[in-house]
């Protein structure tokens, strides 16, 4: 555990001052792939970073921060897209919290606002062209369900920017539920073996949604108003609701102007913008399996079995046939909200009590889970007694 605070220490020392670095390229060389030669070394440290743990746990988060969101965002902002390219006038320390953090930095944000005004400028209206309807079958699928009483749910969504700071008493109840869940598994040999895929779904979630939460309210610290990273994910109504609108909600954000905007671009004119969508979400949902094996790679260090990749290559599968039958039947005719919430979430389930869950057990990553826990009781025990 002490190898690994240290390592901690040294990993993040080195973030900040190759950051600082990427900062400089950004204002030194032009957009384009030079800027990603430039770029490229940083990627591959990022790649590199959670080799340099033991804690399972390190692997798994560094592998997320890092190796997924850090480089994808590096990638992005080499052509000057992604969250590190939203705002031109960024500074340094923004510019190293969003790289190296799993938020998203609003773009409404109020120095933004003030600074036009003190140019005597007004921000041009976005331009309707880049915002086909098409891309909404992923990017925006709150705008599946028709207004109702002359408002639409995109006005009422809980992911509405304007309601300020995220209550703490959800939080509370998460981690409580999560210590629950820990505690539990000391009686794990007297569990059926499907409950206990159950609780590492409900420990995934609990710890995710706590772990960015902790991030978005240190970011805060440094006046920086965040996204959320999660919407009610087991309010689901459908697939595409679940993956684009309230299931980790930094990675869809990454993963849209990464993957599926330059495919729907690349298919527009061999199928046409009304069907580009569909191999859009095929190419994103393969790259997003991609990724988790790499992740699960990092955390395991065991072969891969291509399981996981299963599990999102069937999702990416299912909503392209969701999307299909939503413009075939029109919003005339859509299951009642309980019903297709209920279909959603036993699907989601039960592909991953099938192929996702299992390669948790087979790479033991829960077995290293529990012994992280050990070793992190037994270093607070030695230090408050030597204190």
């Amino acid at each position: 555990m002490e190898g690994d605070i240290i390592m901690v220490i040294k990993v993040n020392i080195s973030v900040v001052i190759s950051l600082c670095y990427c900062y400089w390229i950004g204002r030194s060389i032009s957009a384009g792939t030079r800027r990603l030669l430039f770029l490229a070394p940083i990627i591959c440290f990022f790649l590199f970073i959670p080799f340099n743990f033991s804690s399972v746990h390190l692997r798994g988060n560094t592998g997320f921060f890092f190796a997924w969101l850090g480089t994808f965002k590096l990638i992005l902002f080499a052509f000057n897209k992604g969250p590190l390219s939203s705002d031109p006038s960024i500074s340094l320390g923004r510019f190293v919290a969003s790289a190296s953090l799993p938020i998203k930095i609003q773009q409404n944000q109020p120095h933004i606002r003030s600074k036009t005004s003190q140019d005597g400028k007004t921000p041009p209206p976005p331009d309707p062209s880049k915002h086909s309807k098409s891309s909404h079958f992923v990017t925006n699928p709150s705008s599946e369900t028709p207004k109702t009483n002359g408002q639409s749910k995109e006005k009422t969504s809980p992911t509405n920017p304007s309601k300020g700071h995220t209550p703490l008493i959800p939080y509370a109840i998460k981690a409580i539920l999560l210590a629950s869940l820990v505690k539990l598994y000391d009686y794990s040999d007297q569990i059926h073996p499907k409950v206990i895929f159950g609780m590492y779904c409900f420990h995934i979630y609990f710890m995710l949604e706590l772990l960015l939460a902790t991030f978005a309210a240190l970011a805060r610290t440094m006046g920086m108003e965040l996204e959320p990273q999660f919407n009610n994910p087991l309010l689901s109504t459908s697939l595409q609701d679940f993956w684009g609108r309230r299931w980790n909600l930094m990675v869809t954000s990454i993963l849209r102007p990464a993957v599926y905007q330059p495919s729907l671009k690349a298919t527009m004119n061999v199928v046409g913008p009304s069907w580009a969508p569909l191999p859009a979400v095929f190419a994103t949902f393969v790259v997003s399996g991609i990724m988790h094996e790499l992740i699960l790679y990092y955390m395991g260090r065991m072969p891969p079995t291509l399981r996981m990749m299963e599990f999102f290559v069937l999702h990416g599968l299912c909503l392209m046939v969701e999307i299909v039958l939503k413009k075939t039947l029109g919003s005339t005719r859509r299951l009642p909200r309980l019903v297709s919430g209920l279909l959603t979430f036993g699907f989601v389930s039960a592909t991953s009590f099938w192929l996702f869950l299992p390669e948790f057990v087979r790479c033991h990553i829960d077995v290293m889970a529990f012994e992280d826990y050990a070793a992190l009781g037994a270093f607070l025990k030695n230090l408050s007694a030597a204190f």
